[in-house]
């Protein structure tokens, strides 16, 4: 009877299990896809833009049409990228905080810009705001039409990111103040405004890198005049055209530096204001 027990309480026996190479193999998987996806392409890029030579490179990021291009992506974007940081913030504090009728159909057309073509998207604009406009607002082929393209193409990141962090802060710290006498403002300043700074941050950083190579949304409503409304991706492919590819690598690789070292700022302020709100 005893070895019954025994014989039913044993455990029952490991199954087979294949090595897989554990955690090593998949470390080598994403770094292999990355540098396949991401860093040889890049490295190409890099070596495009040096092959006729440094000097050619300086002549090709030093060209007026090529700083012009250069100057109103970057001005642009840090506009966009302002903008987006207050708007996005309320919107997202609209749809977690707030209910009303019509409030998923909302939450669903924030990520339109994601699923829609965004030559599609330049024409949907034009159609609105260029010559013949159905609400009188005429502002295609202008620098106010590049703002508007890249509004519309970087809409859901500071959205996305504010977000979660919204719906996971602690809304018994936010009563406690209320019932302390704290007005509005000043809960949102000392309580939430510190939780919701890295995400502000990071869904800025990602509406600049989008803003800054962005090219289908721009193509139709701004007319891409030179020195005028020709962003820096629109005179990287009329340089591809002509056949100019280093020069259009070297442009590309400036713009590249600089996306990186933004976001590389951006990426080291939000790590010291965590450091700092520890501390």
């Amino acid at each position: 009877m005893a070895s019954a027990d025994t014989a039913v309480a044993r455990p029952p026996r490991a199954g087979f299990r294949p090595a897989l190479g554990g955690a090593g193999l998949a470390r080598g998987a994403a770094v292999l896809w990355i540098s396949l996806i991401v860093l040889l392409p890049l490295a190409a890029v890099v070596s495009r833009s040096f092959s006729d030579g440094l000097g050619h490179f300086w002549d090709a990021i030093s060209d007026p049409e090529a700083v012009a291009a250069i100057k109103l992506t970057l001005i642009s974007s840090l506009i966009v990228m302002a903008i987006n940081a207050v708007m996005g913030t309320l919107i997202a504090w609209v749809l977690v905080r707030d209910d009303f009728r019509g409030k998923r159909l909302l939450n669903s057309i924030i990520d339109l810009p994601f699923a829609l073509p965004t030559v599609v998207a330049s024409l949907v604009l034009l159609s609105l705001y260029g010559p013949n406009s159905p609400v009188g607002i005429h502002v295609a082929y202008t620098k106010v039409a590049v703002v508007m393209a890249l509004l519309f193409v970087t809409l859901p990141f500071v959205v996305r990111s504010v977000q979660p962090v919204l719906i996971e802060v602690d809304r018994e710290m936010e009563e406690a103040a209320a019932s302390l006498g704290a007005p509005n403002h000043r809960i949102f300043r000392s309580i939430l405004l510190p939780n919701l700074t890295p995400a502000i941050i990071a869904g800025c950083a990602l509406a600049f890198a989008r803003a800054i190579g962005e090219f289908g949304s721009l193509v139709l409503l701004t007319g891409n005049v030179p020195f005028k409304t020709q962003a820096a991706s629109v005179y990287i492919f009329g340089r591809v055209q002509q056949l100019d590819l280093s020069g259009a690598a070297a442009v590309s690789v400036l713009l590249l530096l600089i996306s990186v070292g933004l976001l590389l700022a951006l990426n080291l302020f939000a790590g010291w204001r965590s450091r700092h709100e520890r501390a």
